[in-house]
């Protein structure tokens, strides 16, 4: 018999490999042989089998919302809505783990997280100061307004200016 794979030398060992579920029987030639087991691991489901055995059942799945397959994510890396990340959540976690490290989303954060509260002091205080310069308290008006530089001197670095 000839080697299944390269389909060049005589077959020497035979191999019975789960896929999904159900042991797919093949010969393979010596090189073959050691090529596969040790690239493999004799994991099931392995990417390399599926190609060599056919399409598994999640290369099956079809999002029922948009209708795109999962053979059309591994083709342009895109799916069509965001149900496709329930309909083929097991299959992208591994992915998302060996791109990202994490599955968890966990948000960014700025350099300069104080840079918010900033903000809204500063709009307070500029309130403040025009309430107190209609009620006509300058005294105030003016401690206000050396507040309100401070503030976007720490802001701007120095810089009086927006």
């Amino acid at each position: 018999m000839i080697c299944q794979r390269c389909k060049k030398n005589e077959a020497s060992y035979k191999l019975m490999i789960p896929v999904n579920g159900k042991y797919v029987q093949t010969w393979l030639c010596e090189t073959c042989h050691w090529e596969l087991s040790g690239e493999l691991e004799f994991k099931q489901n392995n990417d390399l089998w599926t190609a060599l055995f056919g399409d598994g059942e999640s290369r099956a799945k079809t999002c029922p919302v948009c209708g795109t397959r999962y053979t059309d994510y591994e083709r342009t890396g895109l799916l069509g809505c965001a149900s496709c990340y329930d309909v083929f959540k097991e299959e992208l976690l591994p992915s998302i783990r060996r791109i990202q490290g994490k599955v968890r989303h966990v948000g960014k954060q700025g350099v300069n997280n104080d840079e918010h509260g900033l903000h809204r002091k500063l709009k307070t205080l500029q309130e403040e100061l025009e309430a107190a310069m209609r009620e006509k308290r300058y005294a105030e008006a003016g401690n206000l307004n050396r507040l309100i530089n401070d503030v976007i001197k720490q802001l701007y670095g120095g810089q009086d200016d927006e």
